[in-house]
């Protein structure tokens, strides 16, 4: 699944990426949510692979919106929402699906990835070698409070990256009202219904890191934080109910939400940019 409303020529690279996979039973289909420019889905529509689909929204859905319809437009046993931005390599799906069939109560695959940039080159910003410093350093599956624990202290998955298992999954759903955690949500709502992430490290997938993403624009102006907080309150509740106190004190501390926080901090105050200071602020020390 490909839902679309960004950059036309890095669409375009993200649709050659997944038309060049060695496991090339699939179905592309890009979602577009009401993009005003016709170019992206003229290209796309010339294409003549038959595996290629397009299909517009009758109204903008925003970003939770919009992937909840891909969601719901899941037909394969296994399905992935990519960026329109980023890159597969061509072993990238053959090696998720091999990953699932090898693990039947696996729920997601998560694939060593690379961050790249707008032009992409290859490139390690403080915040992904922290995600990287959380994340495991050989193959691994996490399952339960374990893997509830370990997202909440660092979420080091790379969401566009995931390849997730449609009967598991889809039928949990993305929960409404988030946009930058929708991932993290999902990835803890799996791990409280007793599904599972296998992790393999071989690098397969691109993800791009520049300043109009979504999680870098709300960074920005303190609304990714703010959301984040919200979020992991809802989950420290969540685990107490459920009696998984290493997790609930995991969410509560949220360290690397807070140490991202403080990072933009010198940024914000340098730019005078008062309530974003503010927000920031709330989230290092609440």
């Amino acid at each position: 699944m490909l839902p679309f409303y960004g950059d036309v020529a890095l669409f375009k690279t993200a649709v050659r990426s997944v038309l060049a996979q060695t496991h090339g039973d699939f179905r592309l289909v890009m979602v577009d949510d009401q993009y005003p420019d016709p170019e992206p889905a003229r290209w796309l529509q010339e294409l003549t692979d038959p595996r290629v689909h397009y299909l517009r929204n009758e109204e903008n859905l925003g970003v939770n919106g919009n992937f909840r319809r891909c969601v719901d437009l899941v037909q394969a046993p296994a399905f992935a929402i990519m960026g329109c931005d980023d890159v597969m390599a061509p072993d990238h799906l053959a090696r998720a699906v091999a990953a699932l069939e090898s693990h039947d109560e696996a729920a997601v695959v998560q694939p060593g990835v690379d961050v790249i940039d707008s032009a992409g080159e290859v490139v390690r910003p403080l915040g992904d070698r922290v995600k990287a410093s959380m994340a495991p350093t050989s193959p691994t599956t996490l399952s339960g409070e374990s893997m509830a624990q370990s997202l909440y202290r660092g979420n080091w998955t790379y969401f566009p990256s995931l390849v997730w298992r449609t009967e598991i999954a889809a039928p949990i759903g993305f929960r409404s009202g988030l946009e930058v955690a929708l991932d993290l949500g999902l990835l803890t709502d799996i791990a409280r219904a007793g599904g599972s992430m296998v992790f393999d490290p071989h690098v397969t997938f691109y993800y791009r890191r520049h300043q109009q993403s979504v999680s870098s624009v709300r960074a920005v102006d303190g609304r990714r934080f703010e959301e984040e907080r919200a979020f992991f309150e809802t989950e420290a509740s969540r685990c107490r109910e459920r009696g998984w106190s290493r997790a609930e004190r995991a969410a509560r501390r949220h360290v690397t939400s807070r140490l991202n926080a403080a990072t933009l901090l010198p940024s914000a105050l340098v730019g005078r940019q008062w309530s974003v200071v503010r927000a920031l602020g709330r989230h290092v020390v609440r």
